[in-house]
């Protein structure tokens, strides 16, 4: 299994289920709602950073190599495992994708139980990011004037507690309010060489509301081919929808291409397609992270960062560990 910086528990919880029996998708979906679970993850489920009205809203989505059947969420509120309403969408419905009132209602059909997602810890930040407004929102003026809402500026490092490590920038000090384009993703390969995926997030904080990035979009956020392999992505969404990330990164490793030269590809094409002004810096270079990960049917496997210093987490042979991901542009 291959996963994202933050997906270590739910590689070991999902490496225990798989053990014990359980199919693949179901330990990855275990294996997430475990850091679904914890408050202290600011970047997906119960304690997911809030949008600009201070409401989480929650995004996800599973595949399945087997069946090559998918199944989403978006816009989800008031039930914090998304990825097991993801699953059921895919198991229970001719159905891809539910949204808003309409995977609410579902997930309550459902039994899945109802709760605030908003903690006193993301309630915080959001009135520290609602004090501080300025130009940290995600509305720009028709001429396209900067905003530095979305812009990297921090060099924490992953598991701190404040942001997720898609805000890496060199050199640059923690900002007041924490910010997180982070998300959770894990794609998996079974010991009968089938392959699953799955991705969660509570989205980009203080999105507007309704705002639903690449996660639970099939082709974007995550995307599995039986016969080829699976990919995910985190970091800035709307780059990574705009040019079908995952699906991209499939594609290019059905041609001959290894997992990381695969997600490298990927990322040049995001960086060639970021053209307005206050998305690059001063070298034309993306302000923005986005990490991709690849996992071929063979179990070769990689991830690559639009910029240097990210990790990711493997779980191979049973054990679970952080790697090095390759980069794009390395730090001046």
């Amino acid at each position: 299994m291959i996963g994202s910086w933050n997906a270590l528990p739910a590689l070991a919880r999902a490496s225990e289920q798989l053990a014990a029996g359980t199919p693949l998708l179901d330990s990855i979906v275990s294996g997430i709602s475990l850091v679904e679970d914890d408050p202290d993850e600011m970047s997906v489920g119960y304690g997911g950073l809030p949008n600009e009205d201070c409401v989480v809203e929650l995004d996800a989505a599973v595949m399945d190599g087997v069946t090559h059947r998918s199944g989403a969420v978006a816009g989800l509120r008031a039930v914090r495992h998304a990825a097991r309403v993801a699953l059921e969408v895919m198991r229970r419905t001719d159905h891809s994708l539910l949204v808003g009132d309409g995977a609410h209602k579902f997930a309550a059909l459902l039994g899945f139980p109802e709760e605030n997602l908003l903690t006193d810890r993301a309630r915080k930040a959001w009135l520290d990011w609602k004090a501080n407004l300025s130009d940290r929102d995600a509305w720009v003026t028709p001429d396209q004037a900067a905003s530095s809402f979305g812009t990297a500026r921090w060099a924490g490092r992953a598991g701190s507690g404040l942001v997720a490590p898609e805000m890496l920038a060199p050199d640059a000090p923690p900002p007041k309010v924490p910010f997180t384009y982070g998300t959770i993703h894990v794609s998996g390969l079974d010991a009968a060489g089938n392959l699953a995926s799955c991705t969660s997030t509570s989205g980009l904080s203080y999105k507007i509301a309704g705002r639903v990035g690449d996660s639970p979009v099939v082709g974007a956020g995550l995307y599995t081919d039986n016969a080829v392999g699976s990919a995910g992505a985190t970091g800035r969404g709307e780059s990574v929808l705009q040019v079908c990330g995952s699906h991209t990164i499939v594609a290019r490793m059905e041609s001959g291409d290894s997992p990381i030269d695969a997600c490298l590809f990927t990322l040049k094409k995001i960086a060639e397609r970021t053209r307005l002004t206050h998305l690059r810096d001063e070298k034309g270079r993306p302000t923005f992270n986005v990490t991709l990960y690849a996992l071929r049917k063979d179990g070769a496997f990689g991830a690559a960062s639009m910029h240097e210093g990210y990790e990711y987490a493997v779980l191979e042979n049973g054990k679970a560990r952080a790697e090095r991901a390759a980069f794009l542009f390395a730090k001046d």
